[in-house]
């Protein structure tokens, strides 16, 4: 981790951008080592010049969706032949927003195995998936929830050794309505959130009452926020859980954690 500036204070190791959002070449200029770059459809993928460009200064770590075409390794892999030697791969089973209904149906388990085979040193999206991806190995990437903590530290007192990655939305504002306009209806989105918000409750910046009161505990339970201190002290906690790597995505985008 680089030892100056904005993210290395408040303990972040990499950032995720999406393709959709900014122009990924950017992440170059930010004070951290690793980029992964999320995956938002085969149509956002940058080219290969972008990314081993990228890859000179940072590691890079492309998200690759092992039930897509183009990705399948035990199927259509053109795409996946067509990403730089130079960049490395976070496997996941992929989000349905970015699957046909024919993609969702293609079983992960063998999948994933195939494709770790194939990049022995990827990393393994946990999401959806958990027993598949510690079954196949390789650093897990886990998302951010209430219960990170906790699961971590059963899983290394079980006596797993390998390397875990966090990744969580990251606000660095002390600020509570930009917080709520950053993560408030990422957080909303879960379940346990979900049922315990009030029936058409606002989830951004204008809650009210019950709305905003869960809303300001659930961000902090499913994203990295508050000024620098009070993120690293959710960083260092983490890490004291058994994290090794953890990956923030700038919810107010680049600019914002820009030194």
């Amino acid at each position: 981790m680089l030892t100056e500036g904005v993210l290395a204070t408040a303990g972040i190791d990499a950032i995720a951008v999406k393709p959709t959002e900014c122009d990924v070449s950017r992440a170059g200029d930010l004070a951290v080592e690793t980029v992964t770059i999320d995956y938002e459809g085969r149509e956002h993928l940058p080219d290969a010049e972008t990314l081993t460009d990228l890859a000179d200064d940072k590691t890079v770590r492309v998200t690759t969706p092992v039930r897509a075409d183009g990705f399948d390794p035990l199927g259509d892999d053109e795409r996946w032949e067509r990403l730089p030697d130079s960049v490395g791969r976070v496997l996941v089973a992929g989000h349905p927003a970015y699957l046909t209904d024919e993609e969702k149906q293609r079983a992960v388990a063998p999948r994933l195995g195939a494709a770790r085979d194939r990049a022995p040193d990827a990393w393994v999206g946990t999401e959806s998936v958990e027993r598949i991806a510690l079954a196949v190995g390789g650093t897990q990437f886990e998302l951010l929830s209430r219960s990170t903590e906790r699961d971590l530290r059963a899983l290394r007192a079980a006596g797993f050794d390998g390397e875990i990655a966090v990744y969580a939305p990251l606000v660095v504002s002390d600020d509570e309505d930009a917080i709520l306009d950053a993560v408030g209806a990422y957080a909303a989105r879960r379940k346990p959130v979900r049922e315990a918000l009030p029936a058409d409750a606002a989830t951004d910046a204008t809650a009210t009452g019950r709305a905003r009161s869960v809303l300001s505990k659930a961000v902090r339970d499913y994203a990295l926020v508050g000024d620098e201190d009070s993120v690293r002290t959710q960083t260092d906690r983490l890490r004291d859980a058994g994290v090794d790597t953890v990956v923030g995505y700038p919810a107010r985008g680049i600019d914002a954690v820009a030194d």
